[in-house]
């Protein structure tokens, strides 16, 4: 209830620094999600969670501080106008980054992904679906915010994004391909449709089209959204069941079991972009505004653009693959010896409505595009300070060019699957299959750099760092005290006091002088009263500043107010 709330409050908020108080809200609330089992793995993969939030979330404040200095104000309707006047424009870029930054840690993009392969695994299923499905768009609202409002049509802007889109795009499809856990494979996925998506959001600061561009990310984000929330569901119940998630020994699990099929079948579908299905209809908007905005660049610029459409289509064909994988696990490999057959009857109504109702409707919405998916898109086309499509005929979604798009991710996809996959990522022991994990330990960033860079070599760095300087500090210390302040240090500081003090002192002095001449003429008294009650007068005045500007001051006076309000009722 409080992640949900939180992130209402990100969706309902009027100006950037709301929207940063809702976000860190979002986030700690939601790590209970990823520890709530309090396993060693969950423990470790929250604790990741955290610290790229927390850090995401300190470098986005920074840009916003930034971005108000430069242009401001930090309310959503009048940044357009007041971005577009500032003239240092590379300070408003160095803003834009910062804050794109931390909302790209949310949203899962590269190199800001670790969190995301870690989380999935270990946090429960409707957790997961909520953090894939859920908080992932939060880190894609802000940056259509900056995209659309902050850096509208900055090139270069436009060009960072498209950049770290494709990566991630391509970063997540490799690592579920060679994932062997069903929760870690759908996690990465995430990541990898989340570049799908970022690409489309790169393309608003480029010369193209607004409009396609538009449209396609965010229907993207919604098919994203729905997919996960059924693909999570369904590995909950593989998990309730079996207790287990890797693919060696989930195999089967599916087989004799129709409405499982069914669900799992059509989300599949159209996360690969499979027509007629939902997910083929956003990622072919995407790639039409690819298309589109490369024929309006040459040189460099356009073999970029042409560069990110082939790892477009590759990252495409990889989704297919990996899907692949999980589909013939699940329904063509044969129940391990040791495994069990669940019956399909077990699922609860309610279970079958939440995966039944949102499988149709990949099926119907990517039927009929035109009738329930554009009107949407042409809707939502505003907040992104975009174009819309402009008729219904400007879009033939099942013309020859469209589909063939579509085939060819297809088709590389299923070749991967039956060149690569199949005969490298699997064996065969006896009558069982096992899969085999031959990620390179090299491609786990948090694992080679992150973790050794934040733990043990920053930590010592710094420790280097405090020492010289603590070196450096002592010796400048040494050479004033035996130079300049040489003299001042020899003489003795005369301590007086107050007032009463000082009387006081001197009649102490008096009387110890006299002791001195008679009966302490051997051992004679040699503290001066003087001194001690100025010291003591100095240390008393100190200590009463420090104890007033002190948390423990204030809650001292806070239960002596309580004390004395509970005397009060008790004598009235």
């Amino acid at each position: 209830m409080l992640t949900l709330g939180a992130t209402a409050g990100v969706f309902l908020s009027a100006d950037f620094f709301t929207t940063f108080l809702f976000f860190e809200l979002m986030s700690f609330s939601s790590y209970v999600w990823v520890v709530q089992e309090e396993t060693r793995e969950a423990i470790r993969a929250a604790s990741t969670y955290l610290a790229v939030s927390v850090l995401g979330g300190m470098v986005m404040l920074a840009g916003m501080f930034l971005l108000y200095y430069l242009a401001g104000t930090l309310e959503f309707d009048k940044l357009k106008a007041a971005c577009s006047a500032v003239e240092n424009r590379e300070g408003l870029f160095a803003a834009g980054c910062m804050m794109l930054f931390g909302f790209g840690a949310k949203a899962g993009m590269f190199p800001l992904h670790i969190w995301l392969p870690k989380a999935h695994p270990v946090a429960p299923a409707p957790a997961s679906a909520l953090l894939s499905g859920v908080l992932t768009k939060a880190g894609i609202f802000g940056i259509i915010l900056l995209s659309g409002s902050v850096l509208y049509k900055e090139a270069s802007f436009g060009w960072l994004v498209l950049v770290l889109g494709t990566a991630t795009m391509v970063t997540g499809a490799v690592l579920a391909v060679f994932s062997i856990d069903l929760k870690r494979t759908l996690a990465c996925s995430s990541v990898s449709q989340v570049g799908f998506i970022l690409v489309g959001l790169a393309l608003m600061g480029l010369e193209g089209e607004d409009g396609l561009a538009v449209s396609g990310a965010f229907l993207h984000a919604v098919n994203h959204s729905m997919i996960k929330l059924v693909l999570f569901i369904l590995a909950g119940v593989v998990f309730m069941n079996l207790h287990r998630l890797d693919l060696t020994s989930i195999r089967g699990f599916g087989r004799g079991k129709p409405f499982f099929f069914a669900a799992f079948v059509s989300a599949m579908l159209a996360l690969s972009g499979m027509p007629p299905f939902s997910g083929y209809i956003s990622k072919t908007l995407l790639h039409e505004a690819l298309v589109e905005t490369g024929a309006r660049y040459f040189g460099d610029e356009r073999m970029l653009l042409k560069a990110a459409e082939v790892l477009f289509l590759f990252s495409g064909g990889m989704t297919v693959a990996y899907m692949l994988k999980i589909f013939t696990v699940l329904f063509f490999d044969k129940v391990p010896k040791s495994g069990k057959n669940v019956k399909e009857s077990d699922l609860a109504v309610p279970v079958k409505c939440l995966l039944g109702i949102p499988a149709a409707l990949f099926l119907i919405m990517g039927m009929f595009p035109k009738q329930f998916m554009q009107p949407v898109a042409e809707h939502a086309a505003s907040f992104f300070y975009g174009g819309s499509i402009e008729t219904e005929e400007s879009i033939r979604y099942f013309s020859l060019g469209n589909l063939a798009g579509a085939a060819i991710s297809i088709g590389t996809g299923i070749i991967l699957y039956f060149a690569f996959v199949r005969p490298l990522l699997r064996k065969k022991e006896g009558e069982d299959i096992l899969y085999i994990n031959r990620l390179p330990a090299w491609f786990d960033l948090e694992e080679v750099i992150y973790r050794p860079f934040f733990v043990r070599f920053l930590p010592f760095l710094l420790a280097v760092v405090f020492r010289l300087a603590d070196k450096l500090v002592s010796g400048i210390s040494w050479i004033l005290y035996r130079t300049l302040f040489a003299e001042k240090q020899t003489r003795e500081h005369i301590y007086i006091g107050g007032r009463f003090t000082y009387a006081a002192g001197r009649m102490m002095d008096t009387f110890v002088l006299a002791l001195n001449l008679t009966v302490r003429r051997k051992r004679p008294i040699e503290k001066s009263f003087v001194r001690m009650f100025a010291v003591g007068r100095r240390e008393t005045t100190r200590t009463a500043k420090l104890v007033t500007k002190s948390v423990s001051y204030g809650l001292m006076l806070c239960g002596l107010g309580l004390v004395l309000t509970m005397i009060y009722l008790l004598v009235e």
